[in-house]
């Protein structure tokens, strides 16, 4: 995969730490397209945790989807990054460049 792919910019760092880890945050944080799932997942672990009274599921969900949410705030660059790791699984060349060239590009 590649760093430069998406070049939308950065997102602000308060509009990405500002998800509360609560259901109704994250539902409203996460992208449309991936609302559905959350709901899915939500409720199958809700019942599960009603039955066994044992929350670990959900709060292991709703971490799951809170870093979701936090990482598609930029919906473009999220948007492009599925679309690589589809074509990746798909067999398909994509641009590319070295993890080190990236990490340095960062600062490490």
């Amino acid at each position: 995969m590649t760093a430069d792919a998406h070049e939308s910019g950065t997102v602000p760092t308060s509009s990405v730490s500002d998800i509360a880890r609560t259901p109704r945050s994250i539902r409203a944080a996460l992208l449309p397209e991936d609302v559905e799932g959350f709901e899915r997942d939500y409720r199958a672990v809700m019942a599960e945790a009603a039955q066994t009274l044992d929350l670990s599921p959900v709060f292991e969900c709703l971490d799951h989807w809170s870093l979701i949410a936090r990482l598609s705030q930029d919906a473009g660059a999220h948007r492009a990054m599925l679309d690589t790791a589809a074509r990746l699984k798909r067999g398909e060349e994509v641009p590319s460049r070295p993890a080190r060239d990236v990490l340095a590009d960062l600062g490490f």
